[in-house]
């Protein structure tokens, strides 16, 4: 069967970053920003984007594009005979789907809360109400759920027309919708009387902050947070990789991927710091800094409502470019695993995923009482600490030395794939510092942030 192929290297370079580009970017990164104390925690967020991301990403890009498979098959095309390198394939497709899980759940929050903020229910309320409201949403499971089907149901329909006329078209359109509104929303929060200390906050390191907040603590989240934002571990650069031709070395197209999404990420910072401050608001309240915070900026401000209606339409945007392209993974997965058509996967995948995700949705509220990982946790924080903390960096361990050792499918294999075409190329000197270096810097981080994690 002839494999699909993207219409173009835009099509590529839009759906890989938008695989990128999501919740990792506009919610996470902020809040974890503000948590760890600013300044220092993007400057080793953007090292170790440079140093980690950027290498294992034209690794997976490799290796779908040698193999011409999805993540679950890939290593069957790939790995010496009589090796076991493919049990990775099997996790890395559980592990989309888990992700799939809570980020549907998260993408139905961003939906919600752009349709409250376009018909005004946060007008008029003030920081109290904001946060009843928000507790409102969570504590609802029509809400909850509600939210995350039509998520779940377009992402699939989308997904079912087709790699060109479904995933790419659709993606580009809202790629570039994105970028304008966050331009916009960026220049509106920086012009901002009284945003200068937020820019401050956030751009310039305070080393002071980062002792109080814990080196290791900052560096683990930093790492976690790279590979998070990059999806990188379970295969979802590798599928991008498989549709593409011969034309570009790896490297350099990783690189674009890379900035465009550390560009999201940092416009996102640039939309909240200066606001937060300007407006008298606490910059390290978590993951409520969007859902709660923000609404109260946008009350303040003028046109308020217009400038909370683009932002959460922005925030929708970013997550629902994740939900399309990792379940694009899924449905690829499906299709060399059990030969189905495309449309056959989108819909099979489409009712499990229904199914996975309520746990989630109904975490908050109807399943409140189950607190998988101590007191005060539900099931998001388990499958977030399942694939941020385990399968993420577990994943590109296992990437990493599968493409440098002779047992796997070894350095020179991948170098002459990886340097296939026009563009940046790996250099020879890197291979050191990818074949040990890399592996180490991985290895020690995951094992301190379990450390930390469980110490808590």
């Amino acid at each position: 069967m002839q494999r699909e192929r993207l219409g173009s290297r835009l099509g590529f370079i839009l759906l890989s970053a938008g695989c990128a580009i999501g919740v990792g970017n506009v919610w996470k990164f902020p809040w974890m920003t503000g948590q760890y104390g600013g300044g220092a925690f993007v400057l080793f967020y953007i090292i170790f984007l440079i140093a980690l991301g950027v290498p294992v990403m034209t690794m997976e890009f490799a290796m779908g594009r040698a193999s011409q498979k999805s993540p679950v098959k890939l290593y069957d095309k790939l790995e010496p005979a009589g090796s076991k390198w493919h049990v990775h394939g099997y996790l890395a497709m559980i592990a989309n789907y888990l992700l799939m899980m809570f980020y549907t759940t998260v993408a139905g929050w961003m939906l919600n809360y752009f349709v409250g903020m376009a018909t005004g229910r946060f007008e008029g309320a003030d920081p109290t109400q904001v946060g009843v409201l928000f507790g409102e949403m969570m504590g609802d499971p029509v809400a909850q759920v509600g939210f995350m089907i039509p998520i779940v149901v377009l992402g699939f329909f989308i997904c079912a027309q087709g790699l060109q006329n479904g995933l790419e078209r659709v993606t580009k359109v809202m790629m570039i919708a994105l970028l304008v509104i966050m331009v916009a929303l960026a220049i509106n929060s920086i012009m901002t009387p009284g945003g200068a200390e937020g820019l401050k906050f956030y751009l310039v390191p305070d080393f002071g902050r980062l002792a109080e907040n814990g080196v290791v603590d900052v560096m683990v989240g930093a790492m976690n947070q790279a590979f998070f934002t990059l999806s990188l571990g379970i295969g979802s650069m590798a599928i991008f990789g498989s549709y593409i031709g011969k034309e570009r070395a790896l490297m350099g197209e990783a690189v674009n991927v890379a900035v465009l999404d550390t560009f999201v990420a940092l416009t996102a910072g640039l939309i909240i710091f200066p606001a937060c401050f300007a407006y008298g608001v606490s910059p390290d309240s978590g993951p409520n800094l969007i859902f709660v915070t923000l609404p109260n900026i946008f009350n303040n401000m003028a046109l308020g409502r217009l400038w909370g209606s683009l932002f959460f339409i922005f925030m929708t945007f970013a997550a629902f470019s994740t939900v399309l392209a990792v379940f694009e993974n899924i449905m690829a997965c499906c299709q060399d695993l059990f030969g189905w058509s495309r449309k056959k996967a989108a819909w099979v995948n489409c009712a499990a995923l229904i199914v996975l995700s309520l746990p989630c949705g109904l975490g908050f509220n109807v399943l409140s009482g189950i607190q998988p990982l101590g007191a005060g946790t539900s099931f998001m924080d388990l499958e977030d600490f399942l694939v941020s903390n385990l399968l993420l960096p577990i994943g590109s361990l296992i990437y990493v030395l599968f493409c440098t050792s002779r047992y796997g499918w070894g350095w020179e294999k991948f170098r002459a794939e990886a340097n296939e075409g026009k563009g940046l190329k790996v250099a020879e000197w890197l291979r050191p510092y990818v074949t040990y270096v890399l592996p180490a810097i991985v290895l020690v981080i995951f094992v301190a942030g379990l450390i930390s994690f469980f110490s808590k």
